[in-house]
């Protein structure tokens, strides 16, 4: 994955839909925040090799990007996201609080790229980005964690969501824990519940579709794919 040093072209191009269209997000969710993030442009899946172009844009292109119909034929929000398991098995998720812009959906601790993620040489850093985003949003360490040795991919119209299996050497229960200590000492936290998923019956509403996917392929109730539906 690499930054392409070019402005992006769907930001140019649609600038007064997308103002338009983050213009009504702000009015029903005040504190959401248009800063720089980096949306894929650009990638190919060649048996196990996944390759992409990155360009910098700005939160707003995201949000319109993620809600424009028809989807856009290349661009997609493309994030690594640790997919997080106690010693015991146990995934652990968050539900994004209230006033994020995506409220109520539960996910395993992520961002979208920004321009912090881009190393020297021009590569989107995605195992840094989500260590980062690990740390920053529930606490965890990268110290405390061991990455699975793969990725896996899975993509619609406007997502491919990069997923890497972490696991911590204490249970899920003591991991849910040590999170919601570490939100309840937050101002303002993007997280208001922390959820355990042990199994097909903790499938939550809350969970998108590729959440969903994964968890199903991790357990053996699919089969693991690189194309999922929204």
């Amino acid at each position: 994955m690499r930054l392409d040093p070019a402005p992006c072209a769907l930001s140019m191009e649609n600038r007064p839909a997308i103002d338009a269209h983050f213009a009504e997000r702000v009015r029903r969710q005040p504190d959401i925040w248009n800063g720089p993030v980096l949306l894929l442009v650009d990638h190919d899946i060649d048996g196990p090799v996944l390759t992409g172009r990155y360009a910098q844009a700005d939160y707003a292109s995201l949000l319109w990007l993620l809600a424009t119909e028809p989807a856009h034929p290349r661009a997609r929000n493309a994030f690594a996201m640790g997919a997080l398991r106690g010693a015991d098995g146990g995934f652990v998720l968050a539900r994004m609080a209230p006033w994020t812009a995506n409220a109520g959906r539960i996910y395993f601790a992520a961002g979208t790229p920004d321009p912090s993620d881009v190393t020297p040489d021009g590569r989107v850093d995605l195992d840094g980005s989500l260590l980062r985003e690990l740390t920053e949003e529930t606490g965890i360490a990268a110290a405390e964690v061991r990455p699975a040795p793969f990725w896996t991919a899975l993509r619609d119209a406007r997502r491919l969501a990069l997923l890497r299996e972490i696991v911590a050497e204490m249970p899920a229960e003591a991991l849910a824990a040590r999170i919601r200590a570490h939100i309840a000492g937050e101002e303002r936290p993007e997280i208001d519940a922390v959820i355990i998923a042990r199994g097909p019956d903790d499938l939550a509403e809350g969970m998108p579709p590729f959440i969903r996917s994964y968890l199903q392929s991790a357990w053996g109730c699919s089969e693991n794919a690189r194309d999922f539906s929204d």
